[in-house]
């Protein structure tokens, strides 16, 4: 079996001084980089640096756009009316574009990071304004609708095939799955996997079996067609870079989706 599957990673969760993650190095693994757009983490200066690493390697950069929540790192539950989330889902999307177009490249996806991520995977109003966020910056853009990336049975991804834009479904390397296939939330011990030995069969499982593990044992067939790591967990480039050299060690071809 040809396997073939995308890898990408949170960067640029870093805001002035500060750094969570290891830009540089995680450039050198991923195939997509999800860059924090200013309101979960990430400032003008971070985005750009992030921007202009990225298209220096050949790495596509997605748009990772958050609740406006830099105290809570965008993790935490919050409500806003869907004309407000649809519009500030188009400013981060617009902002990171204009870095991304700067470094000769351009936002090539969408991602929804934290609590947005996991509220848009049931709530169906959250989930279209993330939608019409999405299409109003790429219609602004002028370009082709942008792909959505997400969870698979999300409300997100049915709202964004519903809208006419491309859809992605992805797994995580480093989380724990429920039975229904959704994460396992952070404040759950064993959420987040910190074996390396882990998260690599579960890579190779994934991308040639389309399978994953959930925490009770139950196999789930997966059609993930991109590969998360996250980037700010403990040694997060290592083990990226692992997980890359062992996908390719055992015939998967990793590429990036868009």
């Amino acid at each position: 079996m040809n396997a073939t599957i995308d890898l990408n990673a949170d960067l640029g969760e870093g805001f002035g001084h500060w750094r969570l993650t290891d830009d540089e190095a995680l450039l050198a693994s991923v195939t997509s980089a999800n860059v924090a757009c200013g309101f979960h983490a990430g400032d003008p200066a971070t985005m750009r640096r992030v921007c202009e690493l990225a298209a220096e390697r050949g790495v596509r950069i997605g748009a990772q756009v958050s609740y406006r929540d830099l105290a809570g790192f965008g993790r935490r539950a919050m409500d806003v009316p869907a004309a407000e989330l649809a519009a500030e889902v188009a400013y981060q999307i617009g902002a990171l574009d204009v870095f991304a177009r700067a470094a000769g490249t351009a936002v090539s996806y969408v991602k929804p990071h934290g609590a947005l991520y996991n509220r848009a995977v049931h709530d169906a109003e959250q989930a279209a304004a993330v939608v019409a966020g999405v299409r109003l910056a790429g219609d602004a853009a002028g370009g082709e609708p942008l792909p959505v990336l997400g969870l698979p049975g999300s409300r997100l991804l049915a709202a964004a095939a519903e809208a006419g834009l491309p859809t992605v479904e992805e797994a995580f390397a480093d989380r724990a799955y429920r039975p229904d296939g959704t994460l396992v939330p952070r404040s759950e011990p064993g959420a987040v996997l910190h074996d390396p030995e882990q998260v690599v069969a579960r890579s190779i499982r994934l991308a040639r079996d389309g399978e994953i593990v959930a925490a009770d044992g139950r196999v789930l067939p997966s059609a993930a067609r991109s590969l998360c790591v996250h980037g700010d967990t403990p040694a997060a480039a290592l083990l990226a870079r692992r997980v890359r050299e062992e996908l390719a060690a055992a015939g998967v071809t990793v590429k990036a989706f868009a």
